[in-house]
C-alpha cells in the first residue's frame, strides 16, 4: 500500500456478481501513521469480511475489505472519507449498477454512516460506532440502518448511538439497533452475535433473505426497536 491510495482485499462472489460488500475498520480520532495489515483494528474486520463472504458468495455477494492509507480521522481533513469514497468509486468503475451495503466498526462506522449517500449503498451495519454529539444523520437518508452496540463499550458511546439512531430515523428508511450485554468495544466476548447479525442484515437487503431476528427487529414499536437486548 502506498500513501498514494489505500488498499483493498476482495472476495469474490461465486459466479456472477449481484452485490458488493464494503468492510470498514476502526481506527483513532487522531493518527497520521500508516495501517499496516497486522494493525488490530484492520485484523479485527477480516473475520467479518470472511464470514460474509462464506454466507453471501453463494447469493453473487462479493466482499471487499478496505485498509486506510492512514490511521486516524484526523479532522478537518478526515481522511477515512476520502478512502471510503476512492473505494467506492472502485466498486462503480468494476461492478456499475449493482448495490452496496457497509459494513464499519468504530471509526469505519461512522465513516460508513457519513458516505453512505453515495448511490450504490442500500444500506449500513454499524458495530460499535463512533457517533459523536451532532454527528449529522443526512448520509443515512433512504437507506437501512443497523446499530449494534455493546453496552460495556468504554470507547465509543452506546448512548451517543442510540442518540444517533433516534435522529435517524427521521430521514433513513428504517433503523434497529441491537445492544449486545455484557460485551465491549472489541467485539470479542459475543464474536458469534456480532457476525450473526451483521450477515442477517447484509442477506437481508442485497438478497431479500430476511431471518426473523430482523423481521422482529424491524416490527418492533420505535423506542423499543432502538434497544433491541440480545
Amino acid at each position: 500500500m502506498s500513501e498514494a491510495e489505500p488498499a483493498v482485499s476482495v472476495w469474490p462472489a461465486r459466479g456472477r456478481t449481484e452485490a458488493v460488500v464494503l468492510v470498514l475498520h476502526g481506527g483513532a480520532e487522531r493518527g497520521t501513521g500508516s495501517v499496516p495489515p497486522w494493525k488490530l483494528a484492520f485484523l479485527r474486520m477480516v473475520p467479518i469480511a470472511r464470514a460474509l463472504h462464506r454466507a453471501g458468495r453463494g447469493h453473487g455477494v462479493e466482499v471487499r475489505l478496505l485498509r486506510n492509507r492512514r490511521y486516524g480521522w484526523n479532522a478537518p481533513a478526515m481522511d477515512p472519507l476520502d478512502d471510503a469514497r476512492w473505494a467506492l468509486e472502485r466498486i462503480h468503475a468494476d461492478h456499475p449498477g449493482l448495490p452496496v451495503v457497509l459494513v464499519g466498526h468504530s471509526m469505519g462506522a461512522r465513516v460508513a454512516l457519513r458516505v453512505a449517500g453515495d448511490s450504490a449503498v442500500r444500506g449500513v451495519c454499524a458495530l460499535a460506532p463512533w457517533t459523536p454529539r451532532g454527528e449529522p444523520v443526512d448520509g443515512v437518508a433512504g437507506r437501512a440502518v443497523l446499530i449494534v452496540h455493546g453496552t460495556r463499550d468504554r470507547m465509543t458511546s452506546p448512548v451517543e448511538s442510540h442518540a444517533f439512531a433516534e435522529r435517524a430515523e427521521g430521514v433513513a428508511a428504517r433503523v434497529a439497533r441491537f445492544e449486545i450485554a455484557n460485551e465491549g468495544h472489541a467485539m470479542l466476548r459475543r464474536s458469534s452475535v456480532w457476525t450473526r447479525l451483521t450477515i442477517a442484515f447484509t442477506l437481508e437487503v442485497l438478497a431479500g433473505n430476511a431471518g426473523a431476528e430482523l423481521r422482529g427487529a424491524w416490527a418492533a414499536p420505535g423506542p423499543e426497536r432502538l434497544r433491541i437486548p440480545v
